[in-house]
């Protein structure tokens, strides 16, 4: 891929992200972890995000496409009740924290999501939701730090926190060295958050 391809495209998803209480929460229970297995690749703080659809590398006009139908959708739905709890790996590389709370709410807004993500005629994986906060990664030749990491996460359980809003973010992953960062595009609260 050139670099003008790449410019007039971006890699995006739609997420929910912690508040800073949760987050923080979270790291205080990570600092073992951080000091044990510094050689992993750590995902920064204000980074940590419940992936609810990924929409991968698309033309930039699309995002204005997206914008209203999510706006819409974010509007007419309430917030959602979560907490972070315990942590696990996917293929002993990558380290994450478990979703708690409304679950099935949860699953209900990522589908009400990706629907409305078809409806713009935005073509995506759409795989299952697997509801986690990804934290750090290694290289594939690396310890299995993830496994150990993860079982240092056992017995957490955050406090309950509400995910006020939805979140339309890109990522520069794959586009050069160093860790991945991820901005907000937009967000829009949810109807009713804070009431």
């Amino acid at each position: 891929m050139n670099a003008q391809t790449r410019s007039a495209t971006v890699r995006i998803f739609i997420a929910l992200a912690p508040p800073d209480t949760a987050k923080e929460e979270l790291a205080r229970e990570l600092r073992p972890a951080y000091d044990a297995y510094p050689r992993m690749r750590w995902n920064r703080i204000e980074d940590w995000h419940i992936t609810l659809a990924f929409l991968g590398e698309l033309p930039v006009a699309t995002v204005p496409l997206l914008r209203p139908p999510l706006a819409a959708l974010a509007a007419a739905h309430a917030p959602v009740e979560l907490a972070l709890r315990g942590g696990g790996h996917f293929d002993e590389r990558v380290l994450w924290s478990g979703i708690d709370g409304d679950l099935e709410g949860l699953h209900l807004l990522a589908t009400e999501v990706r629907s409305v993500v078809k409806e713009c005629g935005v073509a995506f994986e759409d795989r299952p939701l697997r509801p986690h906060l990804t934290l750090a990664r290694t290289r594939r030749n690396a310890p299995p730090w993830a496994v150990e990491a993860a079982a240092g996460l056992a017995g957490f359980t955050g406090r309950p926190w509400q995910a006020e809003r939805l979140h339309l973010v890109g990522s520069n992953f794959g586009r050069g060295p160093g860790p991945i960062h991820y901005r907000d595009i937009e967000a829009w609260g949810f109807g009713g958050a804070g009431s």
